[in-house]
């Protein structure tokens, strides 16, 4: 193995990977937790690499804070995310396309506007300099500006960051 390995939690919230067909988020945690375990009696520097989702069918924007402070408590900031993008014959597209979960025949969330999109995508970097602005208009937009301030619990400042001079 190269020293990291990719895996897809592809999200954390309940509903969302309800949605998506995927365990709960406990049993990802549970195999990262026996993955460094069995790294660390090995003396091995190996990494997990989580391949994360934003926009999902049943991802509004409190899902997407959830998994942006599951990813501040975790210490991981990914570089690259993946936004949902429909593909034929499968149960998210049915969603995407329909608004209704093809099992239950219940109403799901669907994030359209190219605004929701870039909001989701952004708190998934909320620590990019340039996602301040979506991911404070984000936070403001879901009721949730305790996670703006300077605890370690915030995601962002009160302020934007100051550009770094050449």
């Amino acid at each position: 193995m190269s020293g990291q390995l990719k895996v897809a939690p592809e999200h954390v919230c309940p509903y969302v990977l309800d949605r998506m067909g995927k365990p709960r988020r406990e049993l990802y945690d549970a195999f990262v937790a026996q993955y460094q375990q069995v790294n660390e009696q090995l003396g091995l520097k190996q990494y997990l690499i989580p391949y994360l989702m934003s926009s999902h069918p049943g991802s509004d924007l409190n899902a997407a804070i959830e998994l942006a402070c599951y990813l501040r408590d975790t210490g991981f900031y990914p570089e690259q995310v993946q936004d949902f993008y429909p593909t034929p014959g499968t149960l998210s597209t049915c969603m995407f396309y329909t608004g209704l979960d093809p099992r239950t025949m219940q109403p799901v969330f669907v994030a359209r506007s190219p605004e929701e999109k870039a909001m989701q995508r952004a708190l998934m970097q909320y620590r990019r300099p340039q996602n301040y602005f979506l991911v404070r208009e984000a936070l403001q937009k879901a009721g949730r500006t305790d996670l703006i301030g300077f605890t370690p619990k915030c995601l962002i400042r009160p302020y934007p960051p100051k550009e770094k001079k050449p």
